[in-house]
Parts: structure tokens; sequence; C-alpha cells
């Protein structure tokens, strides 16, 4: 007759100690966000810049600290935003925070409530604004058209291009492209000087984060495209840009277009300069 406990009752020990080894072997939630990170080659600054999510708060999370987010509702849209930025899937993630944090909140619209915290400027009423605004323009540049056909055939079209009034204009003659259009015309192309460096940004299809500076590496530009958004930058040598969501995004440097295969939420730093366009 035997004594000592069968190998049945060893058992529930054995897995005990298995599970324990797999809860060792899986990283920290802030841990494989900061490898994802290292692993796309970015630093801090550039996750940062591209998700709006302030440095303190990136460094805070990567150190598994998520007392700075105010809440589990931000908590989880930042996990879910730093980890598309560093090419991560989100899901296991947030999985794991639930696990770690008493699973999931109340049924509380995280996304809508994270994203009016990450990007304050854009707001429902100024959209309706701009709508307006840009329908006021439509019209008088059709009154425009109506009262000086007769005029000059080449100024309007130039002016189109870069982004002038019509006011400003003295004869806007016939308008076969539309302004959304991302394609420049051959005056605009003509009319690119060619002791600078010209670069044309459009949000095609969809919406991204734009940053821009000039040679000295001065901010000329730090804002959001909305889909059919164009900006242009120029500078004497060099235009440095960085694309948060660069798979929205057609280029148009020195009147060409760049013709790139960026990929959708892929986050990308270009540089061009004068003469034919060149990524830096």
């Amino acid at each position: 007759m035997s004594i000592g406990n069968s190998p049945e009752d060893e058992r529930p020990f054995e897995n005990e100690h298995v599970e324990a080894d797999h809860e060792e072997a899986r990283p920290s939630i802030g841990r494989a966000l900061q490898q994802a990170r290292i692993a796309a080659g970015l630093t801090v600054d550039d996750v940062s810049s591209a998700t709006r999510v302030r440095m303190n708060i990136v460094h805070a999370i990567e150190a598994d600290d998520f007392s700075p987010c105010g809440g589990d509702v931000y908590a989880r849209g930042h996990i879910r935003t730093l980890a598309k930025a560093v090419h991560l899937d989100p899901a296991p993630l947030l999985a794991q925070y639930g696990d770690e944090h008493g699973g999931r909140p109340a049924p509380t619209p995280a996304a809508p409530l994270f994203e009016a915290e990450r990007i304050r400027p854009e707001r429902r009423g100024p959209n309706w604004t701009a709508a307006m605004v840009a329908a006021i323009v439509a019209v008088i540049g059709f009154v425009g058209f109506t009262m000086f056909q007769g005029d000059d055939d080449g100024s309007s079209e130039a002016n189109v291009a870069e982004g002038s009034t019509p006011g400003d204009s003295a004869s806007p003659t016939t308008k076969t492209k539309k302004p959304a259009d991302p394609e420049p015309s051959d005056s605009a192309i003509a009319a690119a000087p060619q002791d600078k460096v010209t670069v044309r940004v459009a949000a095609a299809d969809g919406r991204s984060w734009i940053a821009a500076k000039d040679h000295n590496g001065r901010m000329i530009f730090d804002g959001v495209l909305k889909q059919g958004d164009t900006k242009t930058f120029q500078d004497s040598s060099k235009v440095q840009l960085v694309l948060g969501d660069a798979g929205a995004i057609d280029l148009f440097v020195n009147g060409k277009k760049i013709e790139e295969n960026f990929q959708p939420g892929s986050v990308e730093r270009l540089t061009y300069t004068k003469g034919d366009p060149e990524a830096g």
C-alpha cells in the first residue's frame, strides 16, 4: 500500500508551474511596445510626433506605468494608437491589459473620447465652417469666370494651382480641373522656381498628420490634413517631411509626382532638394 501521493495528485502542481513559466515568458505591455518601436527604427520622439501622444506618456507606458493616461479608457486608446504606430497588433496587448487591470471598463465609447483628447484642434464645428468657405469661394470663382472670360487664358490656372483666391486673378478661364485634384497643372509645373525646392502634399486617400521643416530645421507646418486637403511648402534648398499616414498621401516635388508605394498607416521621414525629386 503506497503512502505518498499518486502521479495524479502531482499533476495540478506541474500544470501550475507550466502556466507560471508561460506568464513569465510573455513580455509586459510596455516592454512589447518598446521592442516593436526599436525594431521599427523609431525613437520616442518619432512615435510621439506621429501619434500626437505626449512623450512623457509614451515613456510611462513603455515602463508599464498607465497612471498618466488618465483612466482605463484613455490607457486603452493610447495602447491601440502606439501599437499601430510601431506596426504591432493591438488586440493581444488590449486583452493583456484587461487581464491585468480587471477586464474591460463599462461600455464607454473609448475611440471618440480618446480621439477628442489626442487631436484637440480638429472639431466638428470648424469642418462646417470650412465647407461654407469652400462654397463661397466656388460661387465667387463662377461669377468671376462669367464676367472676365475674355481676358488672359493662363493667369487664372496658375493662380488656382498656387492656391490664390479668385479675387487675385484678372481672368479665371476654363476650369477643367477640380481644386481637390492632386495632379498639378502644366502652368503650375512651369511656375515652380528652378532655384528653390517646392513640395506639394495632397491627402488623396484619407486623413494624415503632416510635419514639415525648412533647411534650418525650423518647423513650418505641424497639423492634420483631411481627405481632399493640399499643402505646399517651399524653401531655398531643402524641405524635410514626416508623414503620419504615408499611404493616404500623394507627393509632388518640383512639379513632378513622386511614385512611391507607401503603405497605409506607415510613418515616413523624407527630404527633398532642388532639381529632380530625390528622397533624402
